[in-house]
């Protein structure tokens, strides 16, 4: 069944306003249908493995990667980056060296790309390069391999990065010729509230009993 829509009503004190985003809280009135949840899910799912997402959510081995239509195979990140334990490059190279903390426009054709936060990769708990919708929603909904959060704690994640202009707002919008996450900013947040809303059910595993 799903959760109770309340809970996700009663923003705390601290919590973001969605007007300080530029993005609208469409939140869901009544139940989720199953239907309805797993449509979000597979919406969400085609974001969180799209490279523009997907590149920088690797795992311990700290290598971002290169894919997507630009290229003939995916490959590690060019010029043997490696990001090391501090996932940003502290040991070898920073990520800052070539990509830029600023919330200007990405409108120079190849350019070094833009974010209103330091660049780094995702904490390696937080992999999801080359896996399947199973093992990112399970990971998603998971607070000890999410950064702790709740399904509201998702949704003010994509609200303060809206309003930072940080990574999840770059990948709707890169730039430089980049192809972007399917979507929108906003309907990747309206599917996190349908979602969330619907107790963050997760698809089963191939020959999983219902």
């Amino acid at each position: 069944m799903p959760t109770s829509l309340l809970a996700l009503s009663m923003l705390g004190a601290t919590a973001l306003a969605a007007g300080d985003s530029g993005l609208t809280l469409n939140r869901p009135a009544g139940e989720i249908s199953a239907d309805a949840a797993a449509a979000a899910w597979e919406r969400i799912y085609a974001v969180l493995s799209h490279p523009r997402c997907a590149n920088c959510h690797v795992d311990e081995r700290n290598v971002p990667m290169w894919s997507g239509p630009s290229y003939d195979a995916p490959r590690p990140h060019g010029m043997n980056i490696n990001a090391g334990a501090s996932r940003m490059g502290v040991e070898s190279l920073l990520c800052s060296t070539c990509h830029i903390t600023s919330a200007g426009p990405n409108s120079v054709a190849h350019g070094a790309p833009h974010a209103g936060h330091p660049w780094m990769l995702a904490p390696a708990a937080f992999a999801w390069y080359g896996k399947d919708s199973v093992s990112i929603c399970a990971q998603l909904r998971d607070p000890a391999r999410n950064g702790g959060r709740d399904g509201e704690g998702l949704v003010q994640h994509i609200l303060h990065d809206a309003q930072a202009h940080a990574f999840i707002t770059w990948g709707f919008a890169p730039g430089g010729g980049r192809e972007p996450a399917p979507g929108s900013m906003q309907a990747h947040l309206d599917d996190m509230l349908i979602w969330t809303a619907a107790g963050m059910p997760c698809p089963q595993a191939t020959g999983d009993q219902p």
